[in-house]
C-alpha cells in the first residue's frame, strides 16, 4: 500500500473544493529546478567580499531554498539579497535574479518543452503518474478543482497548457511581479469564503509545505505528495519527513492508486 495515513481521525466524505500544487504534484517539466537556482545562488555569493567557503554557502544556500521551497520564486531572490549585503555585497533588485535564474531555468527546460509540443514525448511522462485519473475522479464526484503555484502565472498557464490540463481546472493562479498580491493562503482564503466552505470541504494536494501548512490553517485536508521527481516512482523521504512536519494528513508518492485515495477520501473504505 503507498497510501500512509498520518492522522486517521480526518473528516472524511464532505469534499467540494480541491486545491492542487503544480510543480512537483502533477508536472515534471521543471524537474531538476534546484540544481540551476541553488548554483546560481552559490555563484553570486562567492562574489561578495566577505564570503565563506563553497561547501558552507552550498549549505547555507541549500537550507534556505529548501525551506522557501512552495511560496514565490521571489521570496528566495529576496533571501539571496540579504545574504549578498550581509556578505558586504551590493544587491540587485530581486526582480533582477529571478529573471536571470528563469534564463538559466530555461535553458535547462526548454527542450522537455520543445518535446512536449512536437509529440515527441507525451504528457504522461512529464507528470507525476496517475495526475489527471486524480483530478478526473475527483471532477466526477462533482469537485471544483484549482491549480496553484509559486512559479509566474504566466509560465503556470503556458505549462498547463502544453500537459493539456487547462480544461480540468476552475481556476490556475501563479505568482506575480507584484508579489504581494499573490499566495497560496489567499487563494486557498478565497476558495474558503466564497464557496462558503467547512474545513472538510476542501482538500489540497502538494509537495511543498506551503500548501500543506496553508489547508491546515483552514482546517481542511492535506495530502503530501512526496514524489521522487526524476525517478518517477516511489517516495522522496526528504519530502515526506517535511510534507509531515506541514501537518500533511496522508503521505502518497504519485496517484497511481487514485482509486484507492478518492475512495478513503470520500470515505468509502
Amino acid at each position: 500500500m503507498t497510501i500512509e495515513i498520518i492522522n486517521p481521525y480526518i473528516e472524511r466524505g464532505h469534499i467540494r473544493h480541491a486545491l492542487f500544487d503544480f510543480d512537483g504534484t502533477v508536472s515534471l517539466i521543471r524537474e531538476g529546478w534546484q540544481g540551476v537556482m541553488i548554483p546560481m545562488m552559490v555563484e553570486l555569493l562567492m562574489q561578495t567580499p566577505k564570503h565563506e567557503s563553497e561547501a558552507e554557502l552550498r549549505a547555507l544556500v541549500t537550507e534556505f531554498v529548501e525551506r522557501l521551497t512552495g511560496k514565490q520564486t521571489i521570496y528566495q531572490m529576496i533571501q539571496l539579497c540579504d545574504e549578498i549585503e550581509k556578505r558586504g555585497g551590493q544587491p540587485l533588485d530581486p526582480l533582477a535574479y529571478k529573471r536571470m535564474y528563469h534564463d538559466r531555468l530555461w535553458e535547462h527546460i526548454e527542450g522537455r518543452i520543445a518535446a512536449l509540443k512536437s509529440g515527441r514525448v507525451s504528457p504522461e511522462e512529464m507528470m507525476v503518474p496517475g495526475s489527471v485519473a486524480m483530478i478526473k475522479a475527483m471532477r466526477a464526484r462533482g469537485v471544483m478543482c484549482y491549480l496553484a503555484s509559486g512559479t509566474d502565472e504566466t509560465c503556470v498557464l503556458d505549462e498547463a497548457a502544453v500537459l493539456g490540463l487547462l480544461p480540468y481546472f476552475a481556476g490556475i493562479y501563479g505568482a506575480l511581479d507584484e508579489y504581494k498580491r499573490y499566495s497560496k493562503k489567499m487563494v486557498i482564503e478565497r476558495i474558503i469564503n466564497e464557496n462558503h466552505l467547512r474545513g472538510s470541504e476542501f482538500v489540497a494536494f502538494g509537495d511543498g509545505f506551503v500548501e500543506i501548512e496553508n489547508a491546515k490553517a483552514v482546517g481542511g485536508m492535506a495530502v503530501g505528495v512526496a514524489s521522487n521527481e526524476s525517478a518517477r516512482c516511489g517516495v522522496s523521504e526528504w519530502k515526506r519527513r517535511r510534507l509531515i512536519q506541514a501537518g500533511a494528513d496522508i503521505i502518497i508518492p504519485d496517484f497511481r492508486e487514485h482509486e484507492r485515495l478518492v475512495a478513503y477520501l470520500f470515505a468509502e473504505e
